[in-house]
């Protein structure tokens, strides 16, 4: 469609608006890029890089690969008490338990994921696996949520290279959402929402940018972020444990390939908020659930200038002036070399 125009999102019964005559291409203003900024290898005043000393006096090891510890500052926290508000029916809140972790992706801090090599990556992928295991085999836990913000532009308060983990007795809303609508589509259909999504992003060949044998990386018809994409598996794993090692490495693959054609977009190191969604730790069985990967970059026009949520979007209804089609042909047109 090429005038404005509302989009369903079926993983979260929701829509949004699409403005494509708003403007034509992402970068109609500035094209600037930022200077490159260089960091060290180690920076002695980093609370991540390796030996030294976090702000609650605990020493990092000298790790060489991925190192994963409880964050400092927990947001959630597992020695909780038990309380629970109910005024009516409109005033309610309960306590809720949980973990949060931080996951350094190298000992080198000067390095992102998009620098890092495939087998590195992989090493990444396999402390995620670890960590879901451990963490959402807490009879307390039912979903872990894995996550990493890039650059300061997305909160992050750190250069270091680093995700996090946030583990809770609830499932949160956004995975939430995503369970009910792949619930009431599987009941019907007996496959996966995004299974069968995939079929029709391989008909139609529009928004597929990449893949592999494992791993497809499409652009949302959906979607609502400028350059977002989405990491789908091929088969409807349900999450990070059922991967075989050809499965972890293509997904390290997938991983490298658009960080990296990112990086490509306006020639800067791309921020993005990146999240892993997959089955909970409930206990219970979940056919219906199919693993996927989120990338939510705000970059629009330039290397500067970001897309607001503000607004309209705030008030209304999310809003995208480049398509999903617009936007997969830059990304997949985005040469990238690498070993």
């Amino acid at each position: 469609m090429k005038n404005t125009h509302r989009r369903y999102n079926p993983l979260t019964n929701e829509w949004i608006l699409v403005s494509p005559n708003r403007t034509d291409r992402p970068w109609q203003g500035q094209t600037e890029n930022t200077p490159k900024v260089d960091k060290p290898k180690y920076d002695q005043n980093c609370y991540l890089c390796p030996k030294n000393i976090r702000a609650n006096g605990e020493k990092n090891p000298n790790y060489e690969s991925t190192y994963v510890f409880t964050n400092d500052y927990s947001s959630l926290k597992m020695d909780v008490e038990a309380e629970k508000i109910n005024i009516g029916e409109i005033l309610k809140a309960e306590s809720e338990k949980g973990i949060c972790k931080v996951v350094c992706f190298s000992p080198r801090h000067d390095l992102t994921l998009t620098e890092l090599n495939i087998d590195e990556i992989e090493k990444v992928v396999s402390t995620w696996q670890n960590e879901y295991d451990k963490i959402g085999s807490m009879t307390e836990i039912n979903y872990v949520q894995i996550f990493e913000n890039k650059g300061s532009v997305m909160g992050a308060s750190n250069p270091h290279p680093h995700g996090q983990i946030w583990a809770q007795q609830s499932i949160p809303m956004e995975p939430l959402k995503e369970q009910y609508n792949f619930k009431k589509y599987f009941d019907v259909h007996k496959s996966t929402l995004l299974n069968d999504y995939l079929k029709i992003e391989h008909e139609h060949n529009e928004r597929i940018v990449f893949e592999n044998q494992n791993f497809v990386i499409v652009v949302p018809y959906w979607a609502v972020w400028p350059f977002e994409t989405m990491i789908v598996s091929k088969k409807p794993y349900q999450n990070i444990l059922e991967f075989d090692d050809q499965a972890k490495s293509d997904f390290a693959e997938a991983i490298k390939v658009i960080s990296s054609k990112y990086d490509k977009v306006f020639n800067v190191s791309f921020p993005y908020s990146a999240g892993i969604h997959q089955s909970p730790t409930d206990g219970k069985l979940h056919p219906e659930w199919h693993f996927h990967m989120h990338f939510y970059p705000p970059l629009l026009r330039s290397a500067t200038i970001k897309k607001f949520m503000v607004g309209y979007e705030m008030l209304a209804n999310p809003q995208r002036d480049i398509t999903a089609e617009k936007s997969a042909e830059i990304i997949k047109n985005l040469k990238v070399e690498f070993i």
